[in-house]
């Protein structure tokens, strides 16, 4: 499944996928997979996700517009 937000929220941001990748605690291809909708996202990279862009879960998971 693919989150636009995801994605979106890191240009947003000016960081990298390397960079986002580390705060992860990931390689930055599990990273780039998870932008393109071919691995799952762990609940807890979702949650960490949401902690660094200020914003819910449900947005980055496309279920509203509403940061």
């Amino acid at each position: 499944m693919y989150f636009r937000h995801i994605r979106d929220m890191r240009e947003d941001h000016d960081m990298k996928q390397q960079e986002v990748a580390d705060y992860l605690g990931i390689a930055q291809t599990v990273y780039s997979r998870y932008e393109r909708g071919f691995q799952t996202i762990p609940v807890e990279h979702l949650l960490k996700l949401a902690d660094l862009y200020n914003v819910s879960t449900d947005y980055l998971l496309g279920r509203t517009d509403n940061p």
